[in-house]
């Protein structure tokens, strides 16, 4: 796979590196789901602090292979991230520039492709995998002021604004949930064509619309469907349901759909 002779290069590369701690590999390296279509995660840790200097982020990625893009990763909540493309062949490379104390803090165990003093190893062994799961009663607090929110859109016509509106839904409430419901890490909605029942992964394309005032209002009423029945399963009592809100935008719904 040329996911995994990269990865090999880069280690070749880095090793004589005397800023360089070790080099470990994420993602879908863990799971030995690589396939023609997967990028691929590299955990690079150094002495030295890289992170915030976008420069010297670059100059790395420059020297483990044939770079022709990279920019970092703030638009996904990591500015340690540089998001590369090389070519020879074209391929999506995500670099992560941690110092040995960050790596402590981690969301996976990574492969180790290089851990020159062990140092990885040992920091590994004493902490503790921690992914960040979603927080129940943030979402309720804001589900139903998000319903209204996108009922106001269809009601004015900006159906294309409703129709991303879904997509972040997905992301944010839907996707997580029903990871949580098959038991899998709460990773959006990666790879639910495989990894949720064929029965959630229905209801979730209920809350797909089309570009009209019908089909949106349908996919609202889908998405408050299976938002219910997902907070009904997974949901315990600590968390206090906004049940004011939720009939008053309920009510509303109504409206809209009376409106021509």
């Amino acid at each position: 796979m040329i996911q995994k002779d990269f990865a090999i290069k880069a280690k070749q590369v880095l090793e004589s590196d005397e800023n360089v701690i070790g080099l470990a590999a994420a993602g879908s390296w863990i799971t030995n789901d690589i396939d023609e279509f997967s990028d691929l995660d590299l955990i690079l840790v150094t002495k030295e602090k890289i992170s915030q200097d976008k420069n010297r982020m670059i100059d790395y990625a420059k020297c483990i292979g044939d770079f022709i893009s990279g920019f970092t990763g703030e638009h996904v909540g990591e500015p340690r991230l540089l998001i590369c493309l090389y070519k020879n062949p074209l391929l999506h490379v995500d670099i992560k520039f941690l110092t040995l104390e960050e790596f402590n803090y981690r969301i996976e165990t990574p492969t180790l492709l290089l851990d020159k003093e062990g140092l990885l190893e040992n920091a590994i062994n004493s902490s503790i995998v921690k992914f960040p799961y979603p927080d129940y009663q943030w979402i309720e607090d804001r589900f139903w002021t998000w319903i209204h929110y996108v009922l106001l859109k269809i009601g004015r016509g900006e159906y294309l604004e409703a129709y991303d509106f879904f997509g972040f839904l997905r992301m944010v409430v839907f996707g997580p949930l029903l990871h949580i419901k098959n038991g899998n890490l709460p990773r959006g909605v990666r790879k639910v064509e495989k990894d949720l029942s064929q029965k959630d992964l229905a209801d979730l394309k209920q809350t797909i619309p089309s570009y009209n005032k019908h089909s949106l209002l349908e996919s609202v009423k889908n998405a408050v469907s299976l938002y219910q029945q997902l907070r009904n399963e997974l949901y315990d009592k600590e968390i206090q349901l906004r049940n004011e809100v939720e009939k008053e935008v309920l009510l509303y719904l109504g409206e809209i759909e009376k409106l021509k």
